[in-house]
């Protein structure tokens, strides 16, 4: 079985990103052969500093390496490194239907949050992203609830590949998380957690004990004060109780019977410390690989070596489908 997800190197990453993602990635490495990337072509299609771009890159492989995945296991590399991600989405694209990729969800959302910076690339996200999953004959992909519309897509692109040219592709299917798969904003608590908004929306997954609480503290929840888990009415407890419960592996309704008739204000405490300490050892192990830049380049090139081959090889079986091989 063989699984592939990836992350944008935008930021900081996240508590929504480790529960809905690498948490994950972390027990499938067990069981099956992964490969993960780091999308920076993706992270392109938003605005973007150039400058901080590679800084990101290696800020972004470093945590994934600090919270636990195994390049003794696993295939790690840059998107952009592997031009036949960009050359598959193109093929792709002459078979995908227009309308197919302006009903998506984030193409709307993300258009709407920058509407100086709708692009071309923005609305083909799905098409490279479909092109990313299928170039490595994917069975699996664990992401987050708000991709889940991309991978049934690369679905729908891999049956109709296979329809029209032959048979070429598996058709991936999605792996969410039992829960905290989509984590939500601490300030807007019905939008998703993001490393490109309000620095108080997020609990990254390297931040200081001072910063984390604080960020906790004020939280935004509701004026009734009871603890319990009511996604429409209590938006912001009830996702408050999803990182409770993630990170203590406690069911909710054990924690809403553990904090019955206690104030917002204490069972925020007990939160903050739970992070505090949970988070810990991602802190120490940054530390640890942030001088590592030598052998950090080396995980990523033998990565990208054990991945050419793969994509090559697919490659050459679409073009050759396709009609487009001598």
């Amino acid at each position: 079985m063989r699984i592939f997800s990836g992350i944008r190197p935008t930021g900081e990453l996240h508590i929504g990103n480790y529960l809905g993602a690498i948490k994950q990635w972390l027990a499938l490495q067990k069981r099956a052969e992964c490969i993960f990337c780091i999308v920076d072509l993706h992270a392109i299609t938003t605005p973007y500093e150039p400058k901080e771009l590679q800084k990101n890159i290696k800020k972004l492989f470093i945590a994934y390496l600090a919270a636990g995945l195994n390049p003794k296991k696993s295939i790690f590399f840059i998107q952009s490194q592997i031009k036949e991600h960009s050359e598959l989405a193109w093929l792709l694209g002459t078979i995908t239907p227009l309308g197919e990729l302006k009903r998506m969800t984030q193409f709307k959302e993300k258009a709407k949050k920058h509407p100086e910076y709708i692009n071309v690339g923005l609305l083909n996200y799905p098409l490279l992203m479909a092109s990313d999953i299928l170039i490595y004959n994917t069975d699996l992909v664990p992401v987050g609830k708000d991709q889940q519309q991309h991978v049934e897509l690369s679905r729908l692109i891999a049956r109709k590949f296979n329809n029209t040219f032959g048979k070429v592709f598996k058709e991936p299917k999605v792996f969410l998380a039992k829960s905290g798969a989509k984590i939500m904003s601490l300030t807007e608590p019905t939008k998703k957690m993001s490393k490109t908004d309000n620095p108080n929306s997020s609990i990254d997954l390297f931040d200081k004990a001072e910063d984390i609480r604080k960020k906790i503290m004020v939280a935004t929840t509701d004026s009734e004060k009871i603890i319990k888990y009511d996604a429409l009415r209590k938006p912001g407890i009830s996702n408050l109780l999803t990182i409770y419960s993630c990170f203590s592996n406690k069911p909710i309704k054990e924690i809403e019977k553990e904090f019955k008739n206690i104030g917002y204000r204490i069972f925020k405490e007990k939160l903050s410390q739970l992070l505090i300490e949970k988070l810990e050892i991602f802190r120490k192990k940054e530390k640890e690989f942030k001088n590592k830049t030598a052998e950090i380049e080396k995980i990523l090139k033998q990565g990208e070596k054990r991945a050419q081959i793969i994509a090559s090889a697919t490659m050459k079986k679409v073009k050759e489908k396709m009609g487009l091989s001598k």
